[in-house]
């Protein structure tokens, strides 16, 4: 279940109030349940997955992305996977954990594991969203936000795109109040 992280360190775990909170930006937040699945539950259990099991993995959640297919446009769909031996993880983290946004909506749900995604406000307030699995979040486009893992470094994700060149992070400069 998400929570938000305020700038005060306050922490909003009222689902309506974080719903809210959201909205104000355009985003989406959903709690669609993992797969129950036992094959599904032991495969997001282990620390890597090959190509093979990935798609396994995809597989299960293709009910998903067949209605966000018809009703969003979405047109690929992959797994990410994030863990502690990923070759190059402080590199790819560093990536992303600057304020950016992306020319098309960034759409996540989550699996396994748990991340933190932080928004720029309209004020230019900051505040930290934390996701976990069961998780579906979908960043609109031009939304100035970054990506962060703290203590847990391993989330497994599916990612959808309408097209995939929207995905080049453009930094805005702006500088982050959450370190």
């Amino acid at each position: 279940m998400a929570k938000i992280i305020q700038s005060d360190r306050s922490e909003e775990r009222e689902p309506g109030r974080i719903a809210r909170r959201l909205a104000a930006l355009g985003i989406t937040l959903q709690s669609w349940p993992a797969p129950h699945d036992a094959k599904v539950s032991a495969l997001l259990a282990k620390q890597d997955l090959s190509a093979d099991e990935r798609e396994i993995v995809l597989a299960s959640v293709d009910d998903r992305f067949e209605d966000l297919k018809r009703h969003m446009g979405y047109m690929a769909r992959d797994l990410i996977v994030i863990h502690e031996d990923v070759p190059g993880l402080g590199d790819l983290l560093r990536r992303f954990d600057s304020v950016h946004y992306h020319e098309d909506d960034e759409v996540r749900y989550v699996l396994e594991g748990s991340g933190y995604f932080g928004f720029v406000e309209p004020d230019g307030g900051q505040f930290l969203l934390e996701v976990a699995a069961g998780d579906y979040l979908n960043v609109p486009a031009r939304t100035e936000h970054w990506f962060e893992m703290k203590q847990s470094r391993r989330i497994k994700a599916v990612r959808y795109f309408t097209d995939t060149t929207g995905w080049v992070p453009v930094y805005t400069q702006r500088v982050r109040q959450f370190a």
